[in-house]
């Protein structure tokens, strides 16, 4: 039995190396190390213990001072950091061509000039934390939004990731977004560019795309798209404006679609539920979609009934 066992071992082992060889993207043997996502991770929450010292600890750090905390944490992140960035800059041709010792000094460099950031993080996360509990009388305390809110997390995990993509850092910004996306059902691009007193409420099924830019004081709600009008030009696209930008004060209702690299919606705006957008809106317009008809159907003892929908239907919000 262990034999055919064995034998079977063997022919899938040789099955498997001969597939590895039809010069496919997915067959591809890369020689340098690639980043790992578990270390990005870690990475992460170990940025909200600094960003949230007295909120976020971990249990195997047994300090007695807030100096003695935050040295211990950057310590660890300077070093796993730079490593990953060392590793992710051989994507990028004009630093491989460099080699390992130039590769190395500019990660540390980027490594530092991050870390340097992380006052205006905390600044903005600030602002944050004050919008979501102005704005959700359904908050308890602002402890509770940052333990448990997943608007804000997606927030604070894309302003870390931002940064890093400002530095022209591949790849790992859009792993540390992705795993928030995994976590909160709320997708926002590294390169999104997200003003300040940002609130997301609820924000399942909410999708953020590269080239958006949204102002201050600005609301979205779940299943909110901020996307491009249409993706076939591939990669021919790449660095071109293809989402929108959201000015100041601008509330955007849930299941909302605001797409294209020209279209702006302008200040003061309020965008109603299930909206569909392609064109710009001028400051301080209330859009909605037409009043819709509701159908009743009942039994065969009641006859069939029909009405309008409240105008101010797509107002209404969870």
């Amino acid at each position: 039995m262990m034999h055919r066992m064995d034998e079977k071992i063997e022919h899938l082992t040789d099955t498997l190396k001969a597939d590895y060889t039809e010069g496919r993207t997915i067959d591809a043997l890369i020689k340098f190390d690639h980043p790992d996502k578990n270390i990005v991770i870690d990475i992460i929450y170990k940025l909200r213990q600094i960003i949230f010292p007295g909120f976020f600890r971990d249990p195997n750090y047994h300090v007695y001072t807030l100096r003695n905390q935050i040295s211990m944490l950057l310590e660890d992140i300077i070093f796993n950091l730079t490593k990953q960035i060392t590793i992710v800059l051989e994507y990028l041709p004009e630093m491989k061509a460099s080699g390992p010792a130039a590769m190395a000094a500019k990660a540390e460099e980027i490594t530092f000039a991050f870390l340097e950031m992380i006052p205006k993080i905390r600044d903005l996360i600030e602002t944050d934390v004050e919008a979501t509990y102005d704005g959700d009388p359904a908050a308890f305390n602002k402890d509770e939004i940052i333990y448990s809110y997943p608007g804000l997390f997606a927030i604070f995990v894309n302003r870390i990731a931002h940064e890093l993509h400002l530095l022209g850092v591949p790849l790992i910004p859009r792993i540390m977004t992705e795993y928030a996306h995994s976590q909160t059902g709320i997708d926002i691009h590294p390169g999104a560019s997200l003003g300040r007193y940002f609130f997301i409420d609820h924000g399942t099924g909410i999708v953020i795309g590269e080239t958006t830019v949204i102002g201050d004081n600005v609301k979205v709600y779940q299943g909110v798209t901020l996307g491009a009008l249409s993706t076939r030009g591939g990669q021919q696209l790449k660095s071109k404006k293809r989402h929108p930008t959201i000015c100041d004060n601008v509330t955007i209702y849930s299941g909302a679609s605001i797409l294209g690299g020209d279209t702006v919606i302008g200040r003061d705006v309020v965008v109603g539920a299930n909206a569909f957008i392609t064109h710009s809106v001028p400051d301080g317009a209330k859009v909605s979609i037409k009043t819709q008809e509701l159908r009743y159907r009942y039994n065969s003892s009641h006859p069939e009934k029909t009405e309008q929908e409240d105008d101010n239907a797509w107002f209404y919000i969870i």
